[in-house]
């Protein structure tokens, strides 16, 4: 929904670029590149695991094509060789900036023009990312929109900067600065990595500040600097274009030339070289954080850039030390000294430095000064025992599968692609990473423990909270945070259109405001499903997909937290973190162990109807896979030790979740949609007082409840159906529980009238919104129809009314949305947005609105645009595992027809600007809705009185009397 910005450093050595393989790797299905006879000399051919074709247009902008033919779509990735780190200190966020005002307008696409385009060609919403070394723009289409999207890319690269005016730079910065109190203001360690970079980087090294950079920077930003940061990064010699999927090459490229080509070559930018952190003392600093609940130690050592040879053993490092059971911080902090229920290692590489952090929220009450010793005698231990073989081929083989889940889409592959080629400049040097990881020796990760970790100079946070400064590590200082005041009216109201005139448009040798015609429509082939019953009354279904290796799975057994006893919530919840921790036969470790070692993942979850275990796991070992996961249904080990740990963790995220105002939205949100009678109204991990009184025969009758024959598997990958029966033989043997009925729980009362609801977070920056009730079930015959209805409303992201008006139109928020979110039994509407506090009022008041005016002025236009999206979206109904579970989920657990996708087009192609108008008349009522607000009482709950609802009912005490 929201354009967001992210360090992509981490995401390229922690979740893409990490296969160290264990064996030979396979070529991917359906993928690979024109013969080469098909282009011109200039094009090189690269790449064994991902095959691209790359070549430079006489402007320098850089293309590499990669060809997927598994679905009719293409990913179209634009990245810009600039990030933060090309910024100066005085003019920081200029490049995070840009990418927000990227969107907005060009000269031929008019404003709004490319969220426009991306709507009516089905595509998945234009969004962008900004690290410190590079800003991408990426959106999936439909194969038929590609030169569509070329087009539209070389105008925004080539022809956007005179559409800029002062006001519209002046309502972009109240977005951002938005988007800066959502992701660091207003939630609990939000400011952990501007501190760290501040105290890791002298301030003349590119990374000393954050990616989004000062507001005090923001603020004083002028016309004149926007429009020189772009004329000197912003141009084709310093971009890479991607272009990933189903395509002719020939005529992409033909199209590049004819859109791209004429955009002048800029100045030339030397590639940065790499500048680790020239730490040479240790550095520890305190943060009294208002929103933390529970105290946290981040370390953060200097160590190298993404193109060095020792990041691969860095990686492998951070894995060993601290995922599963037998990791040995893991060991130590959690089992032994069970200071916490997690400890988090990676390597934060990017192009000219890196950092090696670990992080440990530790339990309430806890002193960082036991953490840190904690760890001392951890990395001790460590060390006297080395690196064990077989644990650190476990770690490899769980890189190879992840690095293949890594390309399930094309436009994961394309923007990982792009932002190689951009800060390595080399599309495939993940390849390289990947022979790197798969060289990596026992030797060479002590090696790079010694050199960067043990005992070396470091940065060490403590976050602690307010109040609370004895629980941070002796000898610390005062970090210098600065904390935006939030006064009223300080902001003057922002007008984007004040004193807009037509743009002069750039000459060029041919008319560029025509919009290229589509191609030839996508045929669009839906996957061949299957089913099959079991003896055990388990039933199984499956879409075979040769893609990728891999074999993705999810068990649904009816019931879920609807099991749970509401006056003792939680059973569902604590089951579901005990039960992959050992079996009758495997210990803890034994069975993390024995996942690792297939190459699996498996996670257990307790949804509001459903228990659910969901996997992946390399295709060739689905069934010793899922024969584990046989063991533990019908053999869990109950252990008591693990017990003790599971609740401990789980009383520790209770009290970590009344720090965040959106998670406290949601809890609000209901408590008071279901009522008191309602299993659901209780908080989905139980209360602090259930969760404590909770007893091992509570979670062995609860495990009992849940019955093969309502249960359903889904197995989509490369397996066919004989092979996917075959490996679920021992599941449907030895699984016999007996079959257990399901509560049955009334849908809850809509209420009859509004009421304001206001939980206090005194300080907050921010105030989440969260307006909604109950509404429809998933099978319910207005449920699809009322989700089209919501595409223009607020679920179509930027193509909808909401984001529009508070967003692009106000500058009120980051981001807004609305949903339909639909069960079997129950099912609810609701909008959620974090909005500038200080015009909750104006924000609640106008998102009111527009739901109140929704289906009165709802024109044959916004239904053309729906009709358009959602109809050519079909495309990419199937493209990853996710997709293709997503729609065995809705037959199996939702008892939709097997054809429904089909009946859904069909009302998409029939529905009338007055049914819509009906729908709306029937679901959408202001006048009857729960408005949650978390935020700073004293200066916004007065104010909401004017919304005409009476005064809001302040709710802290009974919210945290239901979870005490």
């Amino acid at each position: 929904m929201t354009r967001k910005s992210r360090g992509f450093g981490r995401l390229l050595l922690a979740g893409v670029a990490v296969g160290a393989l264990t064996t030979a790797a396979p070529a991917l299905a359906q993928t690979g590149v024109a013969p080469a006879a098909a282009f011109a000399p200039d094009v090189q051919t690269r790449g064994d695991l991902i095959p691209v074709q790359t070549f430079t247009l006489a402007n320098g902008l850089r293309v590499v094509f990669h060809i997927d033919r598994s679905d009719p779509v293409t990913a179209v990735v634009l990245a810009a060789h600039v990030g933060s780190a090309r910024e100066t200190p005085g003019r920081t966020g200029f490049a995070h900036m840009f990418e927000h005002l990227f969107f907005l307008n060009s000269e031929n696409l008019g404003p709004g023009g490319l969220d426009r385009l991306s709507a009516r060609v089905g595509g998945n919403g234009a969004n962008g990312s900004t690290s410190h070394d590079a800003t991408d723009y990426l959106q999936t289409v439909p194969n038929d929109a590609l030169e569509k999207m070329i087009w539209a890319e070389a105008d925004k690269l080539g022809y956007f900067i005179n559409t800029v005016t002062d006001p519209v730079l002046a309502k972009e910065k109240e977005v951002v600065k938005n988007e800066k109190r959502q992701s660091n203001d207003n939630r609990p360690y939000g400011h952990t990595d501007s501190v760290i970079l501040n105290a890791l980087y002298p301030k003349d090294h590119p990374y000393n500040w954050s990616v989004i950079g000062s507001l005090a920077d923001l603020d004083a930003a002028t016309l004149d600097d926007v429009r020189a940061f772009y004329r000197r990064w912003y141009t084709p010699n310093n971009a890479t274009l991607v272009i990933a999927g189903d395509f002719d090459p020939v005529q992409a490229r033909a199209w590049i030339e004819k859109y791209f080509g004429e955009i002048p070559r800029g100045p030339e930018a030397e590639r940065a070289l790499p500048r680790p952190a020239p730490l040479t003392a240790d550095v520890r600093l305190v943060h009294e954080d208002n929103f933390a609940t529970l105290p946290e130690l981040t370390l953060a050592f200097p160590a190298v850039d993404q193109a060095h040879p020792d990041a691969a053993a860095l990686q492998v490092l951070a894995q060993y030390l601290t995922d599963g059971k037998e990791a040995p911080l893991n060991a130590v902090l959690i089992d032994q000294k069970q200071l916490t229920s997690g400890v988090s290692a990676y390597l934060d590489a990017e192009q000219i430095a890196g950092a090696f952090m670990l992080s440990v929220r530790a339990f309430d009450g806890k002193d960082l000064d036991q953490v840190q010793a904690a760890l001392d005698e951890a990395f001790a231990k460590f060390e006297a025992d080395g690196v064990d073989p077989e644990a650190l081929q476990r770690v490899k083989t769980m890189q190879e599968a992840g690095f293949y889940r890594s390309l399930g889409s094309v436009l994961g592959k394309g923007r990982m692609l792009a932002r190689s080629d951009a800060t390595s400049g080399d599309p495939v040097f993940l390849e390289t990473n990947l022979a790197r990881l798969r060289a990596v020796t026992a030797e060479d990760v002590m090696r790079v423990y010694r050199q960067y970790v043990a005992g070396r100079p470091h940065v060490a946070t403590s976050f602690v909270p307010k109040g609370h400064p004895e629980l941070a590590l002796e000898g610390s200082t005062v970090a210098a945070v600065v904390e935006e005041p939030i006064v009223e009216g300080a902001e003057a109201p922002v007008d984007q259109n004040a004193g807009r005139t037509e743009v002069a448009r750039t000459p060029s040798s041919f008319d560029r405001t025509v919009e290229p015609p589509s191609g030839p429509a996508p045929v669009v082939t839906p996957p061949t499903l299957w089913t099959a019953s079991q003896p055990n009354g388990l039933k199984v279904s499956g879409i075979e997909n040769a893609e990728l290796p891999l074999a993705s799975f999810q068990l649904s057994i009816d019931g879920g937290r609807l099991l749970d006893d509401p006056a003792k919530p939680g059973a569902a919840a604590l089951t579901a973190r005990l039960l992959d921790r050992g079996t009758a036969t495997r210990t803890p470790a034994e069975l993390e162990n024995a996942f690792k070692a297939l190459g699996a993942t498996v996670s257990v979850s307790a949804g509001p109807e459903r228990f659910v275990i969901t996997g992946q796991t390399l295709a060739r070992n689905l069934k010793p896979t899922l024969d584990l996961v046989t063991e533990m249904l019908v053999a869990p080990r109950w252990d008591a030790e693990e017990l003790t740990l599971a609740r401990a963790a789980t009383l520790s995220d209770l009290q970590d979740a009344r720090s965040d105002p959106n998670r406290i939205a949601q809890r609000t949100m209901d408590l008071i949609l279901y009522g008191p009678d309602h299993v659901l109204s209780r908080n989905a991990q139980g209360s602090q007082s259930s969760v404590a009184a909770l007893t091992m025969d509570d979670l062995k009758a609860y495990l009992a409840r849940l019955s093969p024959d309502h249960a359903r598997l889904r197995i989509v990958g490369d397996v066919d159906q004989a092979q996917a029966q075959a490996a679920v033989a021992d599941l449907a043997a030895r699984w016999t529980t007996p079959s257990t009925p399901v509560p049955s729980y009334p849908m809850p009362a809509r209420p009859t009238r509004s009421t304001v609801y206001f939980y206090d977070v005194p300080g907050a920056k921010q105030s989440v919104l969260s307006f909604g009730y109950p509404a429809l079930r998933r099978a319910d015959a207005d449920f699809y129809p009322a989700e089209t209805l919501n595409y223009r409303l607020g679920g179509g992201g930027f193509a909808s009314r909401l984001t529009q008006e508070l967003r692009e139109g106000k500058g009120y928020t980051y981001g807004v949305g609305t949903d339909f979110t639909g069960g079997r039994q129950i099912g609810d509407f609701n909008l959620y947005s974090p909005v500038r506090s200080n015009v909750t009022l104006e924000a609640a008041t106008l998102a009111r609105d527009i739901l109140r005016d929704y289906g009165a002025t709802f024109t044959a236009e916004d239904l053309d645009v729906t009709r358009s999206a959602l109809g050519k979206s079909r495309a990419r109904a199937f493209e990853t595992a996710q997709a293709k579970l997503g729609v065995l989920e809705a037959i199996g657990d939702f008892g939709l027809p097997a054809d429904y996708l089909t009946a859904e087009a069909q009302v998409i192609d029939h529905l009338t600007v007055e049914q819509i108008q009906a729908l709306a008349a029937r679901w959408i009522d202001t006048d009857a809705m729960i408005y949650v607000v978390v935020g700073d009482a004293a200066t916004q709950a007065p104010r909401l009185t004017a919304l005409g609802y009476g005064d809001p009912i302040i709710v802290n005490d009974q919210v945290t009397a239901a979870d005490d």
